[in-house]
């Protein structure tokens, strides 16, 4: 341990990078990219000069209209290639879809709406689950689902209860049904 703290004492600190703007002696601390076509490569600059030097950045600056256009073309996928869906390409049948989501109609597809008030058989088993652990049944509107959550959630609150074990629990319950019925569709 002693030789390791001596050996340190005697060591070069590594020297600060220098600011690559010309005549500059500053400690170079900020990166800039070179180019647009060497985003990976650095200047190295101070505060004052990489200010200068982003102020004057222009992406664009060394690239033809049909460049800029292709850029704007590929911008909206992260400029990552895509293919085309239909004729010509791949059909949606082709692609696993275990969830259904492509079948209907993808992630924009509407919501199937709730189970009308009173119909008890069209409720999953989760879901009748959580209407039971927040002591309700399948007749409720959102409304009275976010009333009913509220009540629970003061009337089981730890601070109110002295922070008995139990109703911690039982909150933490409630609270779980309550994220979840909310995912259901509950309008």
């Amino acid at each position: 341990m002693r030789t390791a703290l001596h050996r340190r004492q005697f060591e070069e600190a590594p020297q600060p990078r220098r600011c690559e703007h010309p005549g500059c002696v500053a400690e170079g601390a900020f990166k800039a990219p070179k180019s647009p076509r060497e985003l990976e490569s650095y200047y190295w600059f101070c505060l004052e000069h990489v200010r200068a030097y982003n102020a004057a950045w222009n992406y664009f600056r060394d690239m033809g209209a049909d460049e800029i256009s292709q850029f704007q073309a590929t911008v909206c996928t992260w400029h990552r290639p895509t293919w085309k869906v239909g004729p010509g390409g791949p059909r949606i049948e082709d692609f696993d879809d275990p969830l259904g989501v492509l079948a209907a109609g993808g992630f924009r597809a509407k919501r199937e709406p709730r189970p009308k008030a009173g119909d008890l058989a069209a409720l999953s088993p989760a879901e009748s689950r959580a209407l039971a652990e927040l002591d309700l049944d399948g007749r409720v509107s959102l409304a009275e689902l976010k009333r009913r959550h509220r009540e629970l959630a003061k009337r089981l609150h730890p601070d109110r209860q002295g922070g008995d074990a139990e109703s911690e629990e039982k909150l933490k319950r409630v609270n779980q049904a309550y994220s979840f019925l909310l995912t259901c569709g509950y309008t």
